[in-house]
């Protein structure tokens, strides 16, 4: 009887406490000369998304990001080979193109898309 009570308890705490966050979508691009390698060629849509750009060639490089039919480029700030930097943005669903803007590096191949798929559904 007193286990009967405590499991009942127990759900009646869980089912009151909220959903836990969904974790952010992770991106890795890796910069090499001339060419983005992605961890990942889709993430799902939802609160943000984290991506990380981490040069691994001779030259620095730099992302732009922008959704294909959209206006706003997201960007991640020039960064030196051995180096690292993060972008967290909230990025809509749909393809994205991604590519160095410095010097000539995107005619050179240093170019990529991705793919934002729509958010999991709540399971119930």
């Amino acid at each position: 009887m007193k286990l009967a009570l405590a499991a009942a308890a127990v759900a009646a705490l869980a089912a009151a406490m909220p959903a836990p966050a969904a974790a952010p979508g992770r991106l890795q691009v890796t910069a090499l000369e001339f060419e983005y390698r992605l961890s990942r060629p889709q993430l799902r849509a939802g609160r943000f998304s984290i991506i990380e750009l981490i040069n691994l060639g001779e030259d620095e490089h730099n992302l732009r990001l922008r959704r294909i039919g959209g206006t706003k480029t997201y960007g991640i700030r020039k960064v030196l080979p051995g180096q690292r930097r993060y972008l967290s943005a909230k990025l809509r669903v749909g393809r994205y193109n991604l590519w160095c803007s410095i010097a000539d590096h995107k005619a050179r191949g240093m170019r990529a898309q991705l793919k934002v798929l729509s958010p999991p559904r709540p399971s119930s």
